[in-house]
């Protein structure tokens, strides 16, 4: 199967996880099937300067981001570090984190949720 880039659905979520601005998620699967039921996202997410996603836990779940452009400021439980384009975070279960794009470039990255 290919999914073109035309037929890849965007959403724009205002304040997501109670962060700043509006993030931009570009879906890469229709349904969380297309991931055997393993997982819920495989999204592009696009942060504008001054856009954040909040810090938040990750009970059931484990969470991965791999850095296209830019740099941002990775909250890893607790700690900030700075990550930026070819870098790899994860978010393990029972972890925090949260992402802020403090530059006045556009951050993009690739997230995938996986099931614990």
């Amino acid at each position: 199967m290919i999914r073109r880039a035309e037929e890849c659905t965007i959403e724009y979520r205002e304040h997501m996880r109670d962060g700043d601005g509006t993030v931009k998620l570009t879906s890469l699967i229709a349904s969380s099937a297309e991931l055997n039921e393993k997982g819920r996202l495989f999204s592009v997410i696009t942060l504008e300067p001054g856009c954040s996603i909040g810090y938040h836990i990750h009970d059931k779940d484990a969470e991965l981001f791999y850095i296209l452009k830019g740099t941002a400021e990775y909250n890893d439980n607790g700690q900030i570090k700075t990550v930026s384009a070819g870098d790899v975070t994860i978010c393990p279960t029972g972890q925090s984190h949260g992402i802020a794009n403090h530059s006045d470039e556009v951050v993009q990255l690739v997230a995938v949720i996986v099931y614990a």
